[in-house]
């Protein structure tokens, strides 16, 4: 039987949720590798309470996902960004949204990942489907899909 948390259970599967599922972890993680957020501001655009963005940036922070850098512009407030661990989530996003493409899109997908040499598509393993190509995040780009409400 499942407690509270997943710490306890052995399986990695559980451990990771117990980092990143969260309502609303996996889409800020999303806005930090694929949409440049950085800012608090950047976050409240997903139409999160102010109460629990700040609670899941911290969850974040602490699970070593997210890192808190000062911000040169206003130092009372700090700027996000992905390390190591939160950079490695790049293929699980893109496996999910295609997943997400495939069952729960009906007008078909709101976005597609692309690569940025090409405009080939990128597959979960961040490979151009196009050149054949693996990619690193900084070569890859959202695009509006079919299913973009217009």
């Amino acid at each position: 039987m499942l407690g509270r948390t997943y710490d306890t259970q052995v399986c990695s599967a559980a451990r990771a949720l117990e980092a990143v599922g969260e309502r609303w972890s996996l889409l800020i993680v999303r806005d930090v590798l694929f949409a440049g957020a950085t800012r608090f501001a950047d976050f409240q655009r997903l139409g999160i309470a102010t109460n629990v963005l700040a609670k899941r940036l911290d969850s974040l922070v602490d699970s070593g996902i997210l890192e808190r850098r000062p911000n040169p512009e206003n130092p009372d407030r700090g700027t996000y960004a992905a390390t190591r661990k939160g950079l490695d989530l790049a293929p699980v996003i893109i496996a999910l949204t295609q997943w997400g493409d495939r069952w729960a899109a009906p007008d078909g997908p709101p976005i597609r990942y692309r690569h940025t040499g090409c405009a080939g598509t990128i597959t979960e393993q961040t490979t151009c489907v196009n050149c054949g190509q693996l990619t690193d995040l900084a070569q890859i780009h959202v695009v509006p899909g079919p299913g973009m409400p217009r």
